[in-house]
């Protein structure tokens, strides 16, 4: 405020309001006077509480992967974004503090338990050794977790409607998800007889109760379907290698955080031994396999935004249901497939979401 003085009258000037006192009623300006400057000073407060910074939320998200895996990196993208689009801005009012497990349980054990230590506002998991690992700490931290398999059947939760206590989430595959394979691989590989589902029983153990639950839905098949457990490059490449003695043999690498780490061997493998591969994941298509057909993982971890944003503001887990894949995508190596003399249908190109050549 200013104040202006001449012979005739006083001027109150303030960055609001201008008002004027006649010397001949001075007693009444100034109590009026004394009146704005108190409402003014009462405003004071009310404005400096709108500018008040926004609380900070702190959400870790553990990763399967290792920091250097392309599909990693894709799926941590794809979470920012949905963060973003729903109002968290990083650095403003969220903290997201990403970690990389890779694909051993040693290293899982290692983050999980500095992550509980840590107690941030919430936890998304992504990889069922991860939610495992978590589960075993007792952990009341909200957990969410993306891309698990068989969650009821683990022991995660409840249910898919009700989850209970701290954890819901977004699943990845059921076991009719093997029969889809199979048929694919048959669709481009005519004389199929055998087909090797791989994984390591100690990372993605749901696997045997998928392919027993695959077994019984089926009347009559004329594709011999086996599991082939692995937990090392080298039982990687001798089952490979004894699946090339068969011609009309195809491989299944399953949705587990081992063979995800395994990639490159198991794709170096099939060229070598001519297997024909399918998995989940784009990303082994990518790097020279047959082909892929699986939920859209990037999808999954911006739809799991969403149900971190709902917990954030104040909803229990236990009232989220547990979401399915919603996006599916099958993606084909056109290069692979000549190189392993296989002729594919212009009918099937049309239903493949991308061609790789």
């Amino acid at each position: 405020m200013s104040l202006t003085a001449t012979s005739q009258s006083v001027t109150l000037v303030s960055n609001n309001w201008r008002h004027s006192i006649s010397q001949g009623d001075g007693y009444v300006h100034r109590r009026n006077f004394i009146k704005a400057v108190a409402a003014s000073a009462a405003a004071w407060p009310l404005a400096a509480r709108a500018q008040k910074p926004e609380q900070m939320r702190r959400v870790s998200v553990l990763v399967g992967l290792d920091e250097k895996d392309a599909e990693a990196q894709r799926r941590v993208k794809a979470f920012r974004l949905g963060m973003r689009d729903l109002g968290w801005i990083e650095g403003r009012n969220i903290q997201i503090e990403i970690r990389f497990t890779a694909s051993n349980l040693e290293s899982i054990n290692k983050h999980v338990a500095e992550v509980t230590r840590l107690a941030p506002d919430i936890i998304v998991a992504n990889s069922t050794p991860v939610v495992a690992a978590l589960r075993a700490t007792k952990s009341t931290v909200p957990i969410i977790f993306a891309m698990v398999n068989d969650p009821v059947g683990q022991g995660f939760i409840s249910s898919l409607a009700h989850p209970g206590a701290n954890i819901t989430g977004f699943y990845f595959i059921d076991f009719e998800m093997v029969g889809k394979w199979i048929n694919l691989l048959g669709d481009v590989k005519p004389n199929l007889s055998q087909v090797a589902l791989m994984f390591n029983p100690d990372t993605s153990a749901y696997f045997d109760d998928f392919l027993r639950s695959f077994k019984i839905s089926q009347q009559s098949t004329p594709v011999e379907v086996q599991a082939v457990h692995v937990r090392s490059a080298a039982e990687v490449e001798s089952a490979i290698a004894e699946l090339g003695r068969n011609p009309g043999s195809g491989l299944i690498a399953g949705s587990d955080i081992f063979i995800v780490g395994m990639r490159k061997v198991i794709v170096g493998s099939a060229e070598q031994h001519r297997v024909p591969v399918i998995s989940p994941y784009r990303q082994f298509v990518v790097d020279g396999s047959l082909m892929s057909y699986g939920p859209d993982t990037a999808d999954i971890f911006r739809r799991s935004s969403s149900y971190v944003d709902r917990v954030l503001k104040g909803e229990s887990p236990n009232n989220l249901p547990v979401q399915s894949p919603s996006k599916f995508e099958l993606v084909l190596n056109l290069n692979t497939a000549r190189a392993l003399g296989l002729s594919i249908r212009s009918s099937f190109l049309q239903l493949a979401d991308e061609v790789i050549e």
